[in-house]
């Protein structure tokens, strides 16, 4: 088991920090990771995708006053930044003035990581995820491109470049930051990598997790490697937002099969936020679970899951409902 690549239990994710969802002042997204510092928390993840920019920035005016062993912090590659008057229409709410181009080469990994150093105001990054090589953006990339072709470009220029930085120490390691499961399989099956780590975002929670049961949890396993799970709400919809992975799309059978688990979480008197992140770590071979938070209190409610003891009639009733996966490992 890879227990030992990423120890902790829970980290905060940098979407909300980069306003994902709606626009944070630089005040109230200082106090969201102050109130996260105090609760404990102290593995951090953000990208230069998020807000463009906006997201690292703040991370690092936060951290660049703490003692840099005090905390783990990983990032991401795979878009490179560049300043603009016109910046593009993205999911991002009022975001960094910069434009971007996707680019998975040796060179654009290298210069991204240069890049978010000095965004951040750190002296290194601990992980480093290659971002969004995945299929759920064929959408986005240029030219025609489609996630294959860019993962081809990686597994000849980035994925060798991230194991030299790693030998190199300017990183401890790396692996994909994915909302799909193929391109970590296709990363572990079918390459000659040597990656350490995957985060693994919306693919593994209450409501959405047999995909993962049966083909990422035993690929994982078989290759010793680490694992994040991230977004355990579903970006929202797990935590009382109407959202669905990053999205206002609320898909009729995840919304009947939420209502179901939430008769059973009153039954028993359960939060359901608190369900979702225990949910979430609890397989094995999981490292960390990843959660976002736009303000104190969620990343303080977050912080405290663990500490709640949940009745396992709870998950009793929530498999013999047929809610989740005879095969899914719940807390103990």
């Amino acid at each position: 088991m890879s227990k030992e690549v990423l120890k902790e239990k829970i980290g905060l994710g940098g979407v909300a920090i980069g306003n994902g969802f709606k626009v944070l002042t630089d005040k109230e997204a200082e106090q969201t990771l102050e109130a996260a510092w105090e609760a404990g928390i102290r593995y951090y993840d953000t990208s230069p995708w998020y807000g463009l920019g906006l997201s690292e920035r703040r991370f690092g005016h936060f951290l660049h006053n703490k003692k840099r062993e005090d905390y783990i912090l990983s990032t991401k590659v795979g878009r490179v930044l560049k300043a603009t008057n016109n910046i593009p229409e993205t999911m991002w709410n009022e975001p960094a003035p910069f434009d971007y181009k996707y680019d998975y080469s040796a060179e654009a990994v290298r210069r991204s990581i240069e890049d978010s150093l000095q965004r951040l105001g750190v002296e290194s990054i601990d992980y480093v995820f290659i971002h969004d090589l995945s299929p759920d953006h064929n959408d986005e990339y240029e030219d025609g491109t489609d996630w294959l072709d860019h993962f081809e470009v990686a597994r000849k220029g980035a994925m060798p470049e991230l194991t030299k930085m790693r030998e190199e120490g300017i990183i401890k390691g790396w692996g994909l930051g994915v909302n799909t499961i193929e391109p970590i399989i296709k990363t572990l099956e079918e390459t000659d990598a040597d990656p350490d780590l995957f985060l693994s975002a919306i693919q593994y929670s209450i409501v959405h997790h047999k995909d993962s049961l049966d083909k990422l949890l035993p690929v994982v396993e078989k290759h010793d490697v680490g694992l994040i799970t991230a977004a355990p709400f579903n970006a929202g919809l797990l935590s009382g937002k109407d959202r669905y992975n990053y999205s206002g799309d609320m898909p009729d059978d995840k919304v009947q099969k939420l209502n179901k688990i939430k008769e059973i979480a009153k039954k028993h008197d359960v939060d359901l936020s608190t369900a979702s992140i225990q949910f979430s770590f609890a397989p094995k071979i999981v490292n960390t679970v990843l959660a976002g938070a736009s303000k104190p209190e969620q990343v303080k409610e977050n912080a405290k899951a663990f500490d709640v003891k949940i009745p396992s009639e709870f998950w009793k009733d929530l498999k013999s409902e047929g809610l989740i996966d005879e095969r899914a490992e719940v807390p103990s």
